[in-house]
C-alpha cells in the first residue's frame, strides 16, 4: 500500500513548467446549444490533446508557436482551427451534426478509446439506449447497461446490477453528480431513469478515478439534458403500460434554458375493468378499488451569466404507489372500511455553479439533497347503529423508514501545462438514517366505553458524517506513456466511531501503435453503507444501514489490464482481465432473515471475504447504418466466511449467488432507411447458483414417514439453475409530419418464447413419497406497441 501511494504522489507532482500559452472554451451542439461531454480537442502538430468535462469545458496548454486544433465528437462533423499559442485565448466551438460516414466524424471516438489512460470504462450512446428492445417496450438505462461485459442482472426482467463479482448495493448511481439509493420501480423490473431526460452515460467497472468513491464495484454516471437554448422542442410517447412526455427550450434565448420530462404508468387504470368484473359477483354493499403505478419527474434549469460563469439547478422525484380500498356493510346497521397505502421513492435535487477562475483553473461548486423514503399505512374503520346510538371503531398502523443526505462539494480542474490535467476537491455529506418506525392508533367510541390508544415503536434516528478529499493527475509522460494517478481520502463518523480510509488509484496506458494500446489499473475502494435485503429483487422494505462499531466498512482491491484496438476507424475492440479481492462482506447467518426490521441486525449477519476474476471482451460500433456491440464475459466469483463465530458453509469456500461462468450479449440496430429501422438483442448466461436441499436422510427417530425424513443441504449455493437465453426484437416506422416526426414501434420480448427460470422450488408428490424440482417462469413472449411524436 505504501509503495502504491508513493507512486501515485510521484505522478501527481511530476509537473513540467514549459507552458507558453493556453486555449480553453466550451464545445456545444450547434443546433441545440447542449454542451458536449467527452468531445476531443487535439493538436495535430504537437500530438497533444484533451477531452471536455461534464460541463463541456476543455483547457489545453501548448508549447511552440502555432497549433492546429482538431475538435471532434461522435455523430458530429469535425472542425479544424489554426491558432497561435502565444498568450491565452478562448475558443468556443459549435459542432454540427452529420449523417455521413466520413472518417473525420469518428476520430474522437478512436482517440478516447485507444489513447485515454482510463481502463474499465464504457461510454454508452443515448440513441442506442432508446433503440434497444426491452420489457413492455419501455426504454431502460439500467437494462441496457446489464448487456455490457462484466455486468450481470439479478434475474429475469430485474434491474439489479452485479458488477465484477460485487453485490447490488456496491454500485454508485449518480444523477447529475448526486447519489441515488433506490433506482428501481416495480421490484426492479424497471429503472428510475427516464431516457428522454438523459444526455450522457458512463460506466466505470474498475480503475476508478480518484474523484469517485463510496462504493466497491461500479459507478454509473448519468448526466441529464440542459435544454435547447435556441428553440422549443418536445415529444409525447404512449406505450402499453406507460405514457411519457418531455419539453425543452429557452427561457431567455442563448442564456437561460429549461428541460422537463415526466413518465407515469397506468397499471391502476388497466386494472379497473378487471375489478369491475370481479365486483359484479359481490354484494351491493361491497366495493373494492385497488391499483399500482409509478412515476418519474425530471426538471433542469440552466443559466449562463457570462462565458465564465453558469448556474445549474436539477431536480428528480419518483415514487411507486400501491393502494387498496375495501368497503363492505351489513345493511343499514353496519359498515366497514379498510384502506391500504404504500409509497416508496426518491427525491434528488442539486444546485451547481461553474466558474472559470483562470484559463487554467475551473471550479465547480455543488450543493445537493437526496431522500429515499418507504411509507406504509393501513387503516380500518367500522360503524354500526343499534337503533339508539352510533358506535365507532377505528385502528391504524403506519410503517416508515428512509435515508436523507445533505451534501456540499467543490471540484477544481487545473491544467498547469500540456502534459498534466489535475483534478482536486472535497466533499462533506451528512447522513440521516431513519430505521423502521411503527405506530398504531386505536379508537373506540360507543355508549358503554371509550378507548383511545396511541403508541410508537422503533429505533432512534442515526446520524453520520462522511468527508472526502481527492487529488488526481492525468500525466502524459511522452507520446507512448500516459498515467492517471490519484488519492481518495475518506472518513466516516457514526455513533462515536470514526473510520478513516486512504484509497490510492493508479492507471496507465502504453501506446503500442496509433490504433492499439495496452492499459493497466489498480483501485482501492471503501464502502460505509450496507443494504439489508432478503431477496434478489428490489423491495421497498430493503433498508440502508451504516457501519457500526461491530460492522466494519467493506473494502476492495482491484487490478485490471487489457488491450484496446480501433479497427479501421470503424469498430472499437477491447479485451480486459481483472482480479478483485473484497473484505468485510456481509451474508446472513444460516436460518437468519430480514423482513423490514433492522433491529439487532448486526447479530444476524456474518463478515467474510470474497474474490472475483475474469476476462471481458467488447466489440462496439457507434456510428453508421449498423450499430451495436458484442460482449462476452468469463468470470469466477467465490465467498469465504471462516472467522471465529461467523462461519458459513463450515468455513469452506462457496460460489457467490451470482457466480456465472459465461455471459454473452449481442446488440444490433440497423437503419434501413429514414423511415424504418430495426433492433435486436440476444443474451445468454450460465444459470445462477442457489441453495437447495438435494438430499434427505432419516435421523432414526421412528414414527410416521413425514415426521422423520429431514432435508439435507450439502453446502451453500450447491445447485446451478438452468442456463438463461432470450432474444428481443424492435421494429420502428418513422414518418415526418408537418409539425414534427412520429414513430410507431413494435417491440417483442422473448421472441422464441424461452421459458427461463425466475426461481426453482421443491415440489413433493405425497402419492409416491417423491420430491422433485420445478421451475417458475414469469415472462413468455410479450409483444407491445408504442407511439411517439417529437417536434
Amino acid at each position: 500500500m505504501k509503495k502504491i501511494c508513493i507512486i501515485v504522489l510521484m505522478c501527481l507532482f511530476g509537473t513540467a513548467l514549459q507552458a507558453q500559452g493556453s486555449v480553453w472554451g466550451t464545445v456545444t451542439d450547434a443546433q441545440t446549444g447542449e454542451t458536449l461531454i467527452g468531445a476531443t480537442v487535439f493538436d495535430t502538430l504537437s500530438k497533444k490533446g484533451t477531452s471536455t468535462n461534464q460541463q463541456g469545458r476543455y483547457t489545453l496548454t501548448l508549447n511552440g508557436d502555432t497549433a492546429v486544433l482538431r475538435v471532434s465528437f461522435v455523430g458530429c462533423q469535425t472542425q479544424y482551427f489554426a491558432i497561435s499559442t502565444h498568450g491565452n485565448q478562448r475558443l468556443d466551438v459549435q459542432l454540427n451534426g452529420s449523417t455521413t460516414l466520413a472518417e473525420v466524424k469518428i476520430v474522437g471516438q478512436r482517440v478516447e478509446h485507444v489513447e485515454s489512460s482510463q481502463a474499465s470504462q464504457v461510454e454508452i450512446p443515448v440513441e442506442m439506449i432508446r433503440n434497444v428492445p426491452v420489457l413492455f417496450g419501455e426504454t431502460d438505462v439500467v437494462k441496457v447497461v446489464q448487456l455490457l461485459p462484466g455486468v450481470q442482472n439479478g434475474g429475469e426482467g430485474t434491474s439489479g446490477m452485479y458488477v465484477r463479482g460485487g453485490g447490488p448495493d456496491e454500485n454508485l448511481f449518480l444523477l447529475d453528480g448526486v447519489p441515488m439509493y433506490n433506482v428501481n420501480h416495480l421490484g426492479g423490473f424497471f429503472s428510475a431513469f427516464n431516457s428522454d431526460a438523459v444526455k450522457n452515460i458512463t460506466l466505470y467497472k474498475g480503475s476508478f478515478p480518484a474523484h469517485f468513491g463510496s462504493r466497491l464495484s461500479s459507478v454509473l454516471d448519468i448526466a441529464t439534458n440542459n435544454g435547447n437554448d435556441k428553440e422549443f422542442h418536445g415529444g409525447l410517447n404512449v406505450g402499453l403500460i406507460s405514457a411519457k412526455c418531455y419539453f425543452e427550450g429557452p427561457i431567455v434565448k442563448e442564456k437561460t434554458t429549461f428541460s422537463i420530462s415526466a413518465r407515469r404508468t397506468y397499471f391502476d387504470l388497466l386494472l379497473q375493468p378487471v375489478l369491475a368484473i370481479a365486483m359484479a359477483s359481490l354484494d351491493e354493499d361491497e366495493k373494492v378499488n385497488a391499483g399500482y403505478y409509478f412515476y418519474d419527474l425530471n426538471a433542469k434549469v440552466t443559466h449562463k451569466f457570462n462565458d465564465r460563469s453558469r448556474l445549474y439547478g436539477s431536480f428528480y422525484m419518483g415514487d411507486d404507489a400501491v393502494y387498496a380500498k375495501y368497503r363492505f356493510g351489513y345493511g343499514y346497521n353496519e359498515q366497514d372500511n379498510m384502506k391500504l397505502r404504500y409509497n416508496w421513492g426518491n427525491i434528488v435535487g442539486c444546485l451547481r455553479w461553474n466558474y472559470e477562475l483562470s484559463p487554467k483553473l475551473f471550479m465547480n461548486v455543488t450543493g445537493a439533497y437526496t431522500r429515499y423514503r418507504n411509507d406504509l399505512s393501513l387503516t380500518e374503520e367500522s360503524k354500526w347503529y343499534d337503533g339508539n346510538d352510533i358506535s365507532l371503531f377505528s385502528a391504524g398502523m403506519t410503517f416508515n423508514s428512509g435515508i436523507h443526505d445533505i451534501s456540499g462539494r467543490v471540484d477544481f480542474d487545473y491544467a498547469p501545462d500540456p502534459d498534466h490535467a489535475v483534478k482536486f476537491g472535497g466533499q462533506y455529506m451528512f447522513h440521516i438514517f431513519t430505521p423502521e418506525t411503527s405506530s398504531m392508533k386505536v379508537e373506540e367510541h360507543d355508549s358503554w366505553d371509550e378507548i383511545d390508544t396511541n403508541f410508537v415503536l422503533g429505533q432512534s434516528k442515526v446520524f453520520a458524517h462522511e468527508v472526502m478529499a481527492f487529488i488526481e493527475d492525468d500525466w502524459r509522460i511522452n507520446d507512448r506513456f500516459k498515467v492517471n494517478g490519484g488519492l481518495n481520502l475518506t472518513g466516516f463518523g457514526v455513533q462515536g466511531k470514526f473510520y478513516p480510509s486512504v484509497q490510492p488509484r493508479l492507471s496507465g496506458r502504453v501506446l503500442i501503435a496509433d490504433n492499439l494500446s495496452a492499459k493497466v489499473g489498480y483501485a482501492y475502494m471503501t464502502q460505509y453503507l450496507h443494504l439489508l435485503s432478503n431477496s434478489n429483487i428490489s423491495l421497498p422494505t430493503d433498508l440502508w444501514v451504516p457501519v457500526t462499531a461491530n460492522i466494519k466498512p467493506m473494502t476492495s482491491q482491484q487490478v485490471a489490464a487489457g488491450f484496446f484496438y480501433n479497427l479501421k476507424n470503424i469498430v472499437n475492440l477491447s479485451v480486459e482481465g481483472y482480479y478483485k479481492y473484497m473484505n468485510n462482506l456481509l451474508e446472513y447467518k444460516d436460518g437468519a432473515s430480514f423482513f423490514g426490521s433492522s433491529t439487532d441486525w448486526e447479530n444476524k449477519v456474518c463478515m467474510g471475504r470474497g474474490w472475483s476474476y475474469g476476462v471481458e471482451f467488447l466489440a462496439q460500433k457507434n456510428f453508421g447504418k449498423l450499430t451495436g456491440w458484442i460482449g462476452y464475459t468469463w468470470s469466477h466469483t467465490d465467498r469465504l466466511f471462516d472467522r471465529e463465530g461467523q462461519m458459513l458453509n463450515n468455513g469452506k469456500v462457496f460460489p457467490a449467488k451470482y457466480d456465472r461462468r459465461h455471459d454473452i450479449s449481442i446488440v444490433a440496430t440497423y437503419k434501413f432507411s429514414e423511415r424504418f429501422d430495426a433492433s435486436a438483442t440476444w443474451v445468454f448466461s450460465t444459470g445462477n447458483a442457489a441453495t437447495l436441499a438435494l438430499q434427505e436422510f432419516d435421523p432414526g427417530t421412528g414414527g410416521d414417514y413425514y415426521n422423520y425424513i429431514v432435508p439435507y443441504v450439502e453446502s451453500r449455493n450447491n445447485f446451478r439453475m438452468p442456463n438463461y437465453h432470450r432474444m428481443d426484437l424492435s421494429l420502428n416506422w418513422h414518418k415526418n409530419l408537418k409539425h414534427g416526426k412520429r414513430t410507431l414501434s413494435l417491440s417483442i420480448y422473448n421472441v422464441y418464447n424461452r421459458q427461463n427460470p425466475y426461481l426453482v422450488y421443491e415440489s413433493y408428490d405425497y402419492s409416491y413419497n417423491n420430491a422433485s424440482l420445478k421451475q417458475l417462469s414469469i415472462f413468455p413472449i410479450l409483444p407491445s406497441l408504442s407511439y411517439s411524436w417529437r417536434f
